[in-house]
């Protein structure tokens, strides 16, 4: 059988200089988040097969790259179902293995906390642009906080780490999912039909009002719950008035302090941000995973054409492993998105310390290599970055390589 080179479909190798960007943007990571009070954590890349599927983790669930048992438990001829050949799989994000952590660990770690996680996570789905099967994924959760203070920090974090890494113009869209399903309520859709209309509300940005209005038609719907649904997005507008307008509006099914929160939430970050966004109120956001239960918010950026990041409040998760609720929120950047815009642009690292080339002719003397190796370990014990190379026959071309490397100054050693 043939060795194959190409990685498998869905994932990549990554090369120096994306490695180097990825890098810096990671220790970004651990700064900003770390100077708002996250504490780094970290979780095993596999998890329990029941905590992958508890029908928590929306279309994902269909997406597990799925582990079989080992050794004697492993019984293919008595085999029935999947369960009895399955005990566990690959995480397809960071939020269900931190609730099991959390729920684990919770004696030991402070209330409210602030938690940090970057690691892979793996999805079966369709490779595309700023997507792959293997993808590193940044998190940061606040767990024990009930107000909207979680809300407030977990946007500004996110925010000043995005303007520190030379993003603007993008934006915040924020909803809350007690509004989505206070406006499906008063609409008159049936309370289990819920999920089915959100599926489908998910669908605007591509299909729009009618292609919405056309597929709740297909699902059998009342042309009235329809038109009263679909009528108030023609109303509400994306800053606090439309908030304000949902407050009026639905006040007969909806918590009045909902839409208070959220106008706190919009206006506090408005008020003190420091990255060039704005925050926009968006009905129609309804964000994939079934475990959201308030405040929900996703990052679009023009440049992207799409999310770049999301996240929002899940109450109840916890409360899935403990048995009591635990106020939980969090919010995940897109970090290989991110990564590819930054090397699209072109995007150089700042203040980067200087690189320096060493190159050294062939065959060249123990005695006369020593003091080039010393001269190498001085200058960088001051900072700078020395790579030391044997010096090829087309030295043009070699030097070139190392340029586009960002090697920035060559010092030549010859046997003389």
């Amino acid at each position: 059988m043939a060795l194959k080179k190409k990685p498998v479909t869905g994932m990549k190798d990554i090369l120096p200089r994306e490695m180097e960007i990825r890098n810096y943007v990671m220790n970004m990571i651990r700064e900003t988040y770390g100077s708002f009070g996250f504490s780094s954590i970290e979780t095993p890349c596999v998890e329990h097969i029941e905590n992958l599927s508890s029908k928590q983790g929306g279309e994902n669930e269909k997406l597990i790259f799925k582990i079989l048992k080992r050794g004697e438990k492993l019984k293919l001829d008595t085999a029935e179902t999947e369960a009895d050949l399955v005990d566990s799989g690959l995480r397809y994000d960071l939020t269900v293995p931190l609730s099991r952590y959390y729920s684990n660990n919770a004696n030991e770690l402070p209330a409210p906390f602030k938690a940090l996680q970057m690691g892979n996570v793996w999805r079966a789905d369709r490779p595309q642009r700023g997507r792959f099967r293997q993808f590193m994924q940044c998190d940061i959760d606040i767990l024990g906080e009930s107000t909207y203070m979680a809300e407030i920090e977990l946007v500004l974090a996110t925010t000043t780490l995005l303007g520190k890494l030379d993003f603007h113009n993008f934006t915040i869209r924020i909803n809350d999912r007690k509004i989505l399903k206070a406006m499906a309520q008063y609409s008159g859709f049936p309370a289990e039909s819920f999920d089915t209309v959100f599926i489908i509300l998910d669908k605007m940005d591509k299909i729009g009002l009618e292609g919405v209005a056309e597929e709740l038609e297909k699902e059998g719907f009342a042309k009235e719950s329809i038109d009263t649904y679909l009528g108030m997005f023609k109303e509400i507008t994306s800053d606090i008035e439309g908030v304000r307008y949902c407050k009026k509006k639905l006040s007969e099914v909806l918590d009045p302090k909902v839409a208070e929160d959220l106008e706190t939430i919009i206006s506090a970050v408005d008020a003190v941000k420091t990255a060039d966004f704005k925050i926009s109120f968006d009905p129609t956001l309804v964000r994939g995973m079934s475990y959201y239960t308030g405040p929900i918010f996703e990052i679009a950026m023009d440049e992207f054409g799409g999310s770049v990041g999301g996240g929002g409040r899940y109450d109840e998760m916890i409360g899935k492993f403990t048995g009591q609720n635990t106020s939980a929120c969090g919010f995940s950047i897109g970090f290989e998105r991110i990564v590819m815009l930054l090397l699209e642009r072109g995007y150089e690292i700042p203040e980067n310390g200087a690189k320096k080339a060493y190159l050294i002719e062939k065959n060249m003397p123990a005695d006369k290599l020593l003091p080039i190796l010393k001269q190498a370990e001085e200058e960088r014990k001051n900072g700078v970055q020395v790579n030391i190379s044997i010096m090829k026959k087309n030295k043009k071309f070699q030097k070139e390589q190392m340029t586009a490397e960002g090697y920035t100054e060559f010092v030549e050693f010859f046997n003389r």
